[in-house]
């Protein structure tokens, strides 16, 4: 295999013409419906998105400042092919594309036909189209950014001297945006009475708005803010901090807070840091995370291991990934953090510093057993309850996870959940339950557990006792956090309900509700595969001014497995190069291919020699591929997907 890829394959050779955008609606023209022909001059790059997916949302962000180089003469397009149920309302699109502040047009296709047309395997998934209408790259993945800025200036050169390039003003028109205290509030938390004057107060993190809120008791009442409130990072004072979509918050232990000096840890979402706040001065720092966000970028990138961080390393030198929600764990006598941009847990001693992996591997999925063998999808949840356990709201396989300590190791089951690509609205026991991207969670006093089933706007009831699911309330916007308040009446619940731009107070019933509308699977159709055998090749060529780093042998690498476990017989598991050769079990008809690429790559010049001290960077694509086997020989025999490269 030749490791000398030229820059210029990021562009296709071959002239295909781009398929018409395909939906139900726009959003973010002012209701102007926009076509390919209505975009010609322009160069486009169509973004397929669905706002449940962290890559996604981390691509959101990567091309902010591509758009705002090249806004005389680029429009990007998101393309939302939703991969759950709830994601195919348009109005919860509509409020996703608020809260996450998308500042260009975007196509609902809620039936995926524009994301049929581009062939798109993978969320997310980046097509480049020229300003004659032709597609000229096609990326999965996040980490392009710096090729695209190549690929842009060369078709704004090739097109400004052919007289085909149209500068001016794209078809993009902001929405109104939500007042009231919060706007898409994310997680709270209940604050001792000392830091409310003797009364109970509750934090929030208000996401949208980049900042915190205390409020008091009736929620809504604000008593300080932490956090100018403009997105951006800067540690300081109250009115000077600058956070980037805050999301989970923990209230350390009486003992930490007087040693530390801190009262509560932020997981800063998009800063990829974790931030601490001392809620007598307002005074915010920055305890770990670089702001580099895990394995995309780095100079050692080239060896970057999931699970790997030096012992003693400076926490500030760690690049974490999307932090969403943060815990103290008396057992493991640290911070437990949702990981949710590598689909792990890790852990945080604030006394020592140290980082590292509790539990994950990176792969993306649902598997039980050692911590260090177990697959995760997106955990956006936490809490330690009483006995010690840690519960985990698992979004992306709407799985309730949780982690038992034991002197033999700790271990992971899944009360509830069945995968990567099941999901519904059912109550009942482990084979039946399902739930639709769950975001938070709280003990109740019995025990029991209640969950916010964020996209079925419920709060669902699991009881360890009977290990049945039921339902608690439902008719919810978005609820994304739950408090357990208790009263001289007994308990009820806080919600945070992201959607409401509210906290709502909800009562716990004596009988709860048992639903059953079906449970569903991701409207994503299968690949068909012809059986026995399967060539999977992951293309990947450098972005102009890289070459593949082969300095230290080959700089790729394939990870592959499967659910169930015996669906491929013979080539899973890890090894270099970007080709496989596997042999599949005829017995098994459906499955799903887990795979990971990985590409390492280095500024210099092909047929050059890299030089010192060069910026090194590491390219990583997850894909899980629902696939069924048919016997038909017309159907496939290779898979074909794309790190980096063309179609």
């Amino acid at each position: 295999m030749s490791y000398e890829t030229s820059a210029e394959n990021i562009r296709q050779t071959a002239r295909v013409r781009a398929s018409e955008l395909v939906g139900r609606g726009w959003l973010n023209t002012g209701d102007a419906q926009l076509s390919l022909e209505k975009l010609r001059g322009k160069i486009v790059i169509l973004d397929f998105w669905t706002f449940c997916c962290m890559n996604c949302l981390h691509v959101l962000d990567e091309l902010r400042p591509l758009e705002e180089e090249f806004s005389d003469v680029l429009v990007t397009v998101g393309v939302h092919s939703p991969k759950f149920e709830h994601e195919a309302d348009p109005d919860a699109l509509a409020a996703a594309v608020d809260r996450y502040d998308i500042t260009h047009p975007v196509l609902d296709d809620p039936n995926l036909e524009t994301w049929q047309a581009y062939t798109a395997r993978a969320w997310p998934t980046l097509v480049v189209i020229d300003p004659e209408g032709y597609i000229v790259a096609h990326l999965s993945g996040e980490g392009h950014v710096q090729g695209l800025v190549s690929l842009v200036r060369e078709l704004v050169e090739e097109h400004d001297a052919k007289g085909t390039l149209h500068r001016g003003n794209g078809p993009y028109v902001p929405r109104p945006k939500p007042g009231g205290t919060f706007t898409f509030p994310g997680k709270a938390v209940e604050l001792p009475a000392e830091f409310g004057g003797g009364a109970t107060t509750y934090l929030v993190t208000d996401t949208a708005r980049h900042r915190l809120v205390q409020v008091q008791e009736d929620l809504e009442t604000a008593v300080t803010t932490f956090g100018s409130g403009t997105k951006g990072y800067s540690d300081g004072t109250a009115e000077t901090a600058q956070f980037n979509e805050p999301q989970g918050l923990a209230l350390l232990p009486a003992e930490l807070r007087e040693k530390l000096g801190y009262d509560v840890i932020i997981a800063d979402s998009v800063n990829h840091r974790l931030r601490s706040l001392n809620l007598a001065t307002g005074d915010v720092a920055t305890v770990a995370g670089s702001g580099v966000q895990r394995l995309i970028d780095g100079e050692n990138a080239r060896n970057a291991d999931p699970n790997f961080i030096a012992e003693g390393a400076d926490p500030l030198s760690v690049a974490l990934s999307s932090p969403w929600d943060v815990v103290y764990s008396r057992q493991a006598n640290a911070l437990i953090i949702a990981m949710a941009g590598t689909h792990q847990l890790f852990s945080f001693d604030p006394v020592s510093g140290q980082l590292a992996v509790f539990a994950g591997t990176g792969a993306e999925g649902l598997k039980d057993g050692a911590v260090e063998e177990s697959w995760f999808a997106q955990s956006s949840g936490l809490i330690e309850a009483t006995d010690g356990s840690l519960w985990v709201a698992d979004s992306e396989t709407s799985a309730l996870r949780k982690i038992t300590f034991a002197e033999t190791g700790e271990q992971v089951t899944s009360p509830v959940g069945i995968g990567l690509f099941d999901f519904g609205f059912v109550d009942g026991s482990r084979e039946d339950a399902r739930m639709q991207h769950c975001l938070g969670l709280a003990q109740l006093p019995d025990g029991s557990i209640a969950i916010a089933d964020t996209y079925n706007g419920a709060i669902r009831h699991y009881s360890e006792e009977t290990g049945e699911l039921s339902t608690l309330a439902r008719g919810l916007e978005e609820p994304s956090d739950i408090l357990v308040e208790t009263t001289d009446d007994g308990a009820r619940l806080i919600v945070v309900e992201a959607n409401a731009h509210q906290l709502t107070r909800v009562a716990i019933p004596e009988k709860l509700q048992r639903v059953d509308e079906g449970a569903s699977q991701t409207a994503r159709p299968a690949t068909r595969l012809r059986g026995e055998s399967l060539e999977f090749i992951a293309r990947f060529s450098a972005p102009k001014g890289q070459k593949l780093d082969t300095r230290w042998g080959d700089p790729t690498q394939l990870k592959i497995s499967s659910t169930p476990e015996n669906f491929i017989v013979e080539g899973a598991g890890t090894s270099q190069g970007l080709t496989r050769s596997l042999t599949l079990n005829p017995e098994v008809k459906d499955a799903v291919l887990h795979i990971t690429a990985r590409a390492a790559a280095c500024d210099g010049e092909p047929g050059g020699e890299i030089p010192d001290h060069a910026a090194c960077h590491l390219y990583q694509q997850d894909w899980g591929i629902p696939v069924v086997v048919t016997g038909d020989d017309s159907d496939e025999s290779e898979l074909v997907l794309d790190l980096r490269g063309v179609n």
